[in-house]
């Protein structure tokens, strides 16, 4: 008896493919940037609070500009949009690698490019976030976010963090420099994706509508009170925001941590940061099937109170053997959760406002960011185990008393997406 052949999957089409594209560029850059920052940092000054800053800097933005980036995106070519905040990117981490390489980088310098690429991060993330619903049909798009998932933690951190930390090794220009040639790249890949695609002219019927009938202003007030009314959405933006917090507490000196607890040699710094990415892939390649098998918001409860867990075993690792597999174990859970909420979010917000509704939802999550990392910065100069330790005992048991309200969520789906593989 023949077997039977398995349907081959739908495409996700050229207009996706092409920003996956740009996107394993940008984040072969990113996974340089986030190993050889610290490490340059580090050599610059031994204070776990000043370290920490560089973390806060880098998330500020979303503090400080998320909602009125949103409204812009909202209003703004996409497409655009995408490419030229990636060509600010390239401008300023070849500025970076100049001053490097003429020995002229600071402490103040580095922190100024940190907070000016983080707020060109916020406008290429929003715009890259809105632009998924237009380039994926509903029932792909946890396989559109696991694929993109996928794609930046191989890149990012199996590419671009190990070739850092040995780039760094042999002269600190040079994985700066090879960083900027990567947003360079994927700037021009971004100039290439297609102006008509998916969903182009519905949304823009929408936005020539909203633009001929409100202001700039108003729209940004609009994302705001969108969000204030919607109770379930801004419970679950809140939680979320708690949990970013005590996270990015736990990671701020990470670096340290590793360089003076764990005594990783900084030519290998960033292979390690490899192994939480192991799990993130792992998780991203089997996410679709799990949440088809249990339930989205199912998986998404166990995985966030695993997440909090994790942390906790982080700070209570007695060797590298033990971290690495705690590693793992987290990337899969983190990954999960992520693939999983973003999902939830590009079903529940209407597209032609997602940039307002994601501005405003990010300025709280990861606004409260770099306040959490100069948190983790203080407690760290008590012991650097401990904000994994805090963390992780906070995390978990807010995940625990959230799990009922997670679960609600699948309420908001429609039946025959909630399961479904896609």
């Amino acid at each position: 008896m023949a077997a039977t052949k398995k349907p081959r999957q739908e495409s996700l089409g050229k207009p996706f493919n092409r920003l996956f594209s740009a996107s394993l560029a940008s984040n072969v850059a990113d996974g340089v940037f986030k190993t050889a920052a610290p490490l340059l940092a580090a050599t610059l000054t031994k204070d776990p609070f000043i370290i920490s800053l560089m973390a806060a800097l880098v998330m500020l933005p979303w503090l400080l500009f998320a909602i009125p980036i949103g409204g812009l995106v909202d209003r703004l070519d996409r497409r655009l949009t995408l490419a030229t905040s990636n060509s600010v990117r390239f401008v300023l981490a070849a500025f970076l690698a100049f001053t490097i390489a003429t020995d002229h980088v600071t402490i103040p310098i580095l922190y100024a490019v940190a907070f000016l690429m983080g707020i060109a991060e916020v406008a290429y993330d929003t715009t890259s976030q809105s632009l998924i619903p237009q380039l994926l049909k509903p029932q792909h798009l946890e396989r559109g976010n696991a694929k993109l998932e996928v794609g930046a933690i191989t890149t990012g951190e199996f590419i671009g963090a190990p070739i850092s930390g040995l780039l760094y090794a042999a002269a600190i220009a040079l994985p700066f420099i090879w960083g900027a040639l990567g947003i360079g790249v994927a700037a021009v890949l971004l100039f290439l994706i297609p102006k008509q695609i998916q969903g182009d002219l519905k949304l823009g019927e929408e936005l020539s509508q909203a633009k001929a009938a409100t202001g700039f202003w108003q729209d940004i007030r609009f994302g705001i009170r969108y969000l204030y009314e919607d109770k379930v959405l801004l419970k679950l933006v809140l939680f979320t925001a708690f949990v970013g917090f005590w996270f990015a507490a736990s990671t701020s000196t990470w670096v340290l941590f590793m360089l003076n607890v764990m005594k990783v040699d900084p030519a290998w710094y960033g292979l390690f940061l490899t192994i939480p990415a192991i799990g993130s892939v792992l998780g991203s390649l089997i996410v679709p099937k799990v949440s088809k098998r249990f339930g989205r918001t199912n998986v998404m409860a166990v995985a966030i109170i695993s997440s909090g867990v994790f942390t906790l075993l982080f700070g209570l690792s007695p060797n590298l053997w033990v971290l690495s597999a705690i590693g793992i174990l987290e990337g899969i859970a983190i990954t999960f959760w992520n693939v999983l909420l973003m999902s939830t979010y590009h079903q529940i917000i209407p597209n032609h406002l997602f940039g307002r509704i994601h501005g405003t939802r990010r300025t709280l999550v990861w606004g409260m960011m770099p306040i959490g990392a100069v948190v983790g910065g203080a407690i760290a100069v008590v012991d650097l185990r401990l904000p994994f330790i805090v963390a992780g005992v906070i995390c978990t048991v807010t995940a625990i008393i959230g799990v009922p309200f997670v679960r609600r969520l699948s309420r908001l789906l429609p039946a025959a997406e909630e399961t479904q593989q896609v």
